[in-house]
């Protein structure tokens, strides 16, 4: 029986769940047609502050985990 190694399983997950995530960005924008949807710059600007904020947060994720600790 195969086991998935630590890298493969990072790749096939990374994969799905980043398109997974491009398709739903993709979804809110389709939110931008006013012919179906009334919306506010208010409601635009709390949706776009909040999808940069998670970003930001993955990044310090990352940043956090890969920073190796100051010695002497």
């Amino acid at each position: 029986m195969y086991e998935e190694s630590k890298r493969e399983k990072f790749v096939r997950l990374a994969e799905n769940r980043v398109n997974s995530t491009l398709k739903d960005i993709s979804l809110i924008g389709n939110l931008s047609n006013k012919s179906n949807y009334d919306y506010t710059k208010e409601d635009v600007d709390k949706i776009i502050r909040t999808l940069k904020k998670s970003v930001n947060d993955l990044e310090m994720n990352f940043a956090s985990k890969n920073r190796s600790d100051f010695k002497l």
